[in-house]
């Protein structure tokens, strides 16, 4: 429950120097006279300390994540989990986009021990849920049992992730800016900030509102006791938080494993000649897990094809400077402003564009919702769903010329590319073929 009481529960599997740390803190915290031996000093925490934090719960029971009663549902009832959302009592930022996931808005989360905020942006609702959490300096958050996958993308900070079973032995790694990860269902984690000066943020994302409709009962999803130990095994691997290696599969460019150190520097990346703008892809996946998604990197001065595709695809940049225009087949249309730290949703059937108007490469991270949600290759068809170069609306070329020149850059986009729907655009001769969207079942792609 408590980080240190936490601590004193396994003193006796700690080395020595550790006892006596743990013991020197809990003596001040009890406000013992003498040392007592670890069994004795983890009882009288258990009869001092958790008395209290449990009175300070029981009386903030409206937002707790056991206490909140089965949400009512029906086939005609708005969904489970934005009822969910507003019991829980916290922030919930709806809209378009966030601009700065450093920036949002938070509040006390006594129950985790942190301050958060819940995500719903348009594009989202009944599909995918997220959550950014900031971990104070010197802090770690409750630990806790969730019985989804969810991958976490880290927004500021650094700290270090501690996950295990009922088995009891704990796999700990470390965290910084731009990092990325999945913690597998039914398994414990608790989140920590390795630094004392300054907070830490991260962004939570997982499939709880689908899952909702068919279980609306919190405690379903945070109290459930199912674990299957061999998840925090990676493909048989003794290590399961190594770093992503490439694998087989995907487009060409398939990077698989349950940690990505920074994706800022993340490199490997395959053409990405389809979707036009000279970019570049990577594959994610996530071991034992439906969870995972693509980046996409793209040169200064250049932008990608106007597409649309199912809900839940949720973006967020890791570096670079631009902006996507969205909107529904011929209606107004909705521009997002974005830098490191942002985050967007495009919603379902929305046309969508990325613009890079910086001077630098330009990344974003697309975590795939379900893959039931999102239709199917079939469904798929590109002289509908993606806009060519030549058939855009003039407006689009207007506004990305008018805001590269306010940065004082140029366009580096080919004339070519404005009256020949073949285009191709150049790559190294040493480059792979690359990504494949068409007849690729991977329609999702943003």
């Amino acid at each position: 429950m408590d980080g240190i009481i936490g601590k004193a529960i396994f003193l006796d599997e700690t080395k020595n120097d550790d006892v006596r740390q743990a013991t020197i803190l809990l003596i001040g915290v009890l406000g013992l006279t003498e040392p007592v031996q670890p069994s004795k000093l983890a009882q009288l925490a258990f009869n001092r300390i958790i008395p209290g934090i449990v009175g300070k719960l029981e009386g903030n029971m409206a937002g707790s994540i056991y206490s909140t009663p089965r949400i009512g549902v029906g086939r005609h009832t708005g969904y489970a989990y934005d009822k969910w959302l507003d019991a829980l009592g916290l922030p919930v930022h709806t809209g378009y986009f966030i601009e700065d996931l450093r920036k949002a808005e938070l509040a006390p989360w006594e129950e985790m021990q942190c301050n958060a905020a819940m995500i719903q942006l348009e594009g989202m609702h009944g599909v995918t849920g997220a959550c950014v959490m900031e971990i104070p300096g010197g802090g770690s958050m409750t630990p806790t049992r969730f019985a989804l996958d969810e991958t976490i993308f880290v927004v500021a900070g650094h700290g270090i992730t501690t996950v295990w079973t009922d088995e009891g032995k704990k796999h700990s790694f470390e965290w910084g800016p731009r990092s990325l990860f999945c913690i597998p269902q039914g398994v414990y984690r608790q989140h920590s900030n390795a630094r004392g000066d300054q907070p830490a943020r991260i962004v939570a994302n997982n499939y709880m509102p689908l899952a909702m409709e068919m279980f609306p009962d919190p405690k379903f999803f945070y109290a459930d006791t199912y674990m299957d130990p061999g998840l925090l095994a990676a493909d048989g691997s003794s290590e399961a938080y190594s770093v992503a290696t490439r694998s087989e599969g995907g487009r060409g460019a398939t990077w698989r494993g349950n940690f990505f150190t920074d994706l800022a520097g993340w490199d490997g990346l395959v053409p990405h000649r389809q979707r036009g703008g000279g970019g570049h892809v990577v594959d994610i996946e996530f071991p034992n897990s439906v969870m995972g998604g693509h980046m996409s990197v793209f040169p200064s001065g250049t932008y990608k094809k106007g597409h649309r595709h199912g809900p839940g695809v949720v973006i967020i940049i890791p570096s670079g400077e631009g902006f996507s225009v969205m909107w529904p087949d011929g209606e107004d249309k909705v521009v997002v402003p974005w830098h490191e730290a942002s985050m967007f949703v495009p919603p379902n059937r929305w046309f969508h564009q990325h613009f890079n108007v910086s001077q630098v490469p330009a990344r974003y991270l697309a975590l795939s919702p379900l893959k039931q949600t999102r239709p199917g290759n079939e469904n798929f068809v590109p002289r509908e769903d993606q806009i060519e170069y030549p058939d855009e609306d003039p407006w689009i070329r207007d506004m990305f010329m008018a805001e590269v020149a306010k940065r004082g850059g140029e366009s580096l986009m080919p004339p070519g590319a404005y009256t020949d729907r073949e285009f191709n655009w150049e790559y190294s001769s040493n480059e792979e073929a690359g990504a494949e969207i068409f007849g690729a079942h991977l329609s999702e792609e943003p």
